[in-house]
């Protein structure tokens, strides 16, 4: 039998386990508690996510048949699936949600250098929501419309390597203009947002703070031009005019000059009018910032194909908000181990890989590189040779 351990346990290094114990006793997570511990709700919980499981009858029965194991892998004490169901009732969820943040504080340093398709030094950020639905008679504490629940993700992404770097979920009646309460403006940083966002007030706080935003302009803006720019409109550009918005709360909330660029889709023939507080960048960069807003689109569609945050495991707040938090530090994890053993696979193929060899003994880099370990060559070294040319 090789030595070794599980490629589970060695991608479970790569976690801050004491910043983790620290969460716990700030919390009280492991109070009265004498067998399954929150390290080991933890563990249950990304091996779920890591091998697609669907139930918590799904992860006891996958769990159990590698019984003899799960001390190897960290994880202590019976695993049933009321055991499970109970430790994402009364566990802390900030608990998680707090792991997570430290893990998106560890994995935004290794992808700062990540290259833009445009020169830009400044950090981009695309902010915007999505929406998870849930069934009203399982989940009546997210109510969201007269017979529908929901729960909405906000999600501020960092453009450099697909990070979030703030994650905020509430329920589905949070409207995404308020989540700009939450932000705190970083200077010379770059927030693009879709129309949902348009509050002048709230961006004139970005503004005060020397943040820079780009958003999409509503129909009914209403400005004045003091200056127009010249653009070459054969790049789709229409304008490019420095305004002052002319509605009385308006100009009230936001009293300082804006930038309107305008821009004709040649795709679909739409034109978009974007609103900007910064001059000096030229036009068609404002555009293609704009554009760049849909990486964080993508961002939820993958995390919904590839993360466990549409079938929950419990029913109670407690539990949903305890698996997607758990979900985001499995996420970001992978992503620390990319660029630690700078892989050139696709988060989607690592995932795929880690779900089918987490049992494996071999050492991790070499497979996530699907590169044959030593110990493979040795148990064939006394092989006999059929043929002796």
């Amino acid at each position: 039998m090789r030595a070794g351990k599980f490629v589970f346990a060695q991608l479970m290094e790569f976690l801050p386990w004491k910043r983790f114990e620290r969460l716990v006793i700030k919390y009280d997570g492991d109070r009265y508690v004498k067998h399954f511990r929150c390290s080991s709700q933890f563990l249950c919980m990304a091996f779920a996510q890591l091998t697609y499981r669907e139930s918590l009858r799904d992860i006891e029965a996958c769990l159990r048949a590698h019984c003899t194991k799960l001390y190897h892998l960290g994880i202590r004490g019976r695993i049933s699936r009321s055991t499970l169901a109970d430790a994402n009732e009364s566990r802390d969820w900030r608990i998680y949600a707090e792991f997570a943040q430290s893990l998106i504080d560890t994995a935004r340093p290794l992808y700062a250098n990540d290259p833009l398709d445009i020169e830009l030094a400044n950090t981009v950020y695309a902010l915007d929501s999505t929406l998870i639905e849930l069934c009203l008679s399982m989940f009546p504490w997210a109510h969201y419309q007269s017979t529908q629940a929901a729960l909405r993700l906000h999600t501020l992404l960092d453009l450099r390597g697909a990070i979030p770097s703030f994650l905020y979920i509430s329920d589905g009646k949070l409207g995404d203009v308020a989540i700009l309460d939450q932000l705190l403006p970083e200077p010379g940083a770059f927030y693009v947002m879709d129309r949902g966002y348009v509050d002048y007030a709230r961006l004139h706080r970005f503004h005060q703070g020397r943040a820079f935003f780009v958003v999409r302009a509503k129909s009914n803006l209403q400005a004045k031009r003091r200056y127009s720019h010249p653009v070459d409109r054969s790049t789709g550009l229409r304008s490019d005019q420095t305004v002052l918005l002319t509605g009385f709360y308006a100009h009230k909330d936001f009293p300082e000059p804006l930038r309107r660029v305008r821009i004709r889709d040649s795709s679909s023939g739409k034109s978009l009018v974007l609103l900007t507080n910064h001059f000096d960048l030229p036009a068609l960069t404002i555009t293609a910032l704009y554009r760049y807003r849909w990486q964080i689109e993508l961002f939820f569609k993958w995390i919904k194909q590839h993360l466990r945050i549409k079938a929950f495991f419990g029913t109670s707040e407690n539990a949903v908000k305890t698996q997607i938090w758990i979900a985001v530090c499995v996420y970001v994890l992978v992503a620390i181990v990319k660029k630690r053993f700078h892989l050139e696979a696709s988060l989607n193929e690592l995932l795929q890989i880690l779900s089918l060899t987490l049992f494996e003994r071999d050492p991790i880099d070499q497979v996530l590189r699907l590169q044959p370990s030593d110990s493979s060559v040795l148990d064939h070294a006394n092989q006999l040779t059929l043929f002796d040319f």
